[in-house]
């Protein structure tokens, strides 16, 4: 009798723990609301890109940046970071036009820093304002107020504001896989921060205070690592007091998806290659979810053809129910509503992405950042 039971028992005790994510954490971006404001802010901000052999993206991207509608004082800085190709050229003409645009030109490497770090610390430590907002060149605002909607966050006490950077929406099964888990990754880095316990940020959309980063000595913590400016960073500085999150979708950016899976892998293996860096409370609230996520459906596999369809379908059920709920209020709030007929194959799917990314966490990342 016991044997018969036990696996159901797994299988409840798994949907349980995915039950207090999606009730506990998750419904805390699923029902977000900030407070309106008698008054909005405008604080001078300065927008910092780093590119390298960037010319296509800066013509098409760097526009969106530079027409935002706002009337406060604001400096757009693209450090140019030993770029082969018509950079230069490209931000000189740029330059002609847009007087609120400062150049960085770097010409050598920093020895024993991979990675972006070096041209991003150059250019916050260039900026002439004390809030910060980073994108990156293959990235556009979502629309003209996009400065305006991440500042609008700053107020007494925040030293970080987390946005979301989406990608463009296309046709085909993967564009939609690449924005699925998108999706997903924000919608667990923005949730957890809004209860106050925030982990993370991405680089594509993303604010700080200059002296936050000056007063934390920048990323000499994590020189030695290719990645980590964004997420790594967050990481130590972050925590329940400082950090809020932004969710207007006039505050988004859009990102280029990658053209094939062999490119989205290799992305995805460079983000992942962090993780493992992660506190140690972190890499057990990420990890249990990821873990439950991924046993699931063998879990409800199993329970059904041992103890029997009846109770394992209707525990199924609940747990179908939660987060077809948080996972609808959540795309509605991130602009992703497109994907939620989908939601339940993207679920299952994860069975399956667990098992292609997992080698990330211990794979010696590449060198480079482009």
């Amino acid at each position: 009798m016991l044997l018969t039971l036990l696996p159901f028992i797994i299988f409840c005790t798994i949907s349980f723990i995915q039950l207090l994510y999606y009730w506990g954490v998750f419904s805390r971006l699923a029902f977000f609301r900030t407070r309106d404001r008698i008054n909005n802010q405008q604080h001078p901000v300065s927008a910092v890109i780093c590119a390298r052999d960037e010319a296509p993206n800066l013509a098409k991207n760097l526009p969106g940046v530079l027409f935002q509608q706002y009337p406060s004082t604001h400096e757009v800085i693209v450090v140019n970071h030993n770029s082969q190709d018509d950079t230069r050229f490209l931000l000189e003409e740029f330059k002609k036009t847009f007087k609120g645009l400062e150049i960085v030109n770097l010409e050598q490497e920093a020895k024993g820093i991979p990675g972006k770090k070096y041209p991003l610390s150059i250019g916050i430590r260039e900026a002439h304002h004390e809030i910060l907002l980073l994108t990156d060149a293959d990235c556009v605002p979502a629309t003209e107020n996009w400065m305006f909607h991440m500042q609008d966050r700053y107020d007494e006490g925040t030293e970080v504001v987390l946005g979301y950077g989406k990608y463009q929406k296309k046709p085909g099964l993967l564009n939609k896989l690449i924005r699925f888990e998108t999706f997903q990754t924000a919608m667990q880095y923005l949730s957890f921060a809004a209860a106050g316990l925030p982990y993370m940020g991405v680089g594509r959309n993303l604010s700080y205070k200059r002296q936050l980063f000056l007063n934390n000595k920048g990323f000499s913590s994590i020189n030695h690592l290719p990645g980590g400016d964004d997420d790594l960073f967050i990481h130590k500085v972050a925590n329940g007091k400082n950090t809020r999150i932004q969710v207007h979708p006039d505050s988004f950016t859009i990102s280029e998806p990658k053209q094939s899976f062999g490119d989205w892998l290799r992305q995805k293996n460079r983000h992942y290659s962090t993780g493992k860096y992660y506190s140690a409370k972190f890499k057990f609230l990420l990890g249990l979810f990821s873990l439950t996520q991924f046993l699931y459906y063998p879990a409800l596999i199993y329970s059904g053809l041992v103890f029997g369809w009846e109770w394992t379908l209707a525990v199924f059920a609940i747990r179908l129910l939660t987060t077809g709920i948080i996972s609808y209020r959540c795309m509605y709030m991130l602009d992703e509503k497109d994907l939620w007929p989908w939601w339940w194959l993207f679920d299952v799917w994860m069975f399956a992405y667990y098992f292609i990314f997992a080698p990330a966490i211990w794979k010696k990342p590449r060198q480079s950042w482009t």
